[in-house]
């Protein structure tokens, strides 16, 4: 079983920067994606960056320019957020989200796992 720790949140003046992590363990495998996502207060989660195992890197169309998502290698699945700029519309429950891909006789499986979540919160 996957499990994701985040770790980083917390609270930041407008303009100012955080870094969030996240580390997988119960695996030996590299996940396929490994991904942020936000959930703010009466809104829907939404993607905020992704991550794939082969180098492609998708952020949303609000935070590009802003937040950067990148995966260590040498710490095999590990991912930050790096959020500079930040804004009072970031403040949020900030989640991870990892897929774990496996293919058996030919059929493509992926499982979910998400984090718990930390919490970003961008006021003066």
């Amino acid at each position: 079983q996957v499990q994701l720790v985040e770790s980083g949140g917390g609270l930041v003046q407008p303009g100012g920067s955080l870094r969030l992590s996240c580390a997988a363990s119960g695996t030996i495998f590299t996940l396929y994606t490994m991904a942020w996502y936000r959930q703010a207060p009466g809104k829907q989660r939404e993607l905020v960056a992704n991550s794939t195992r082969g180098g492609t890197i998708d952020a949303t169309a609000s935070v590009e320019g802003r937040f950067t998502i990148s995966r260590d290698n040498a710490k095999k699945n590990v991912v930050y957020l790096h959020m500079n700029n930040l804004k009072p519309e970031d403040t949020a429950v900030y989640y991870c989200h990892a897929v774990r891909r496996t293919v058996q006789a030919g059929t493509v499986y992926d499982y979910d796992y998400w984090g718990q979540g930390t919490q970003v919160t961008v006021s003066s």
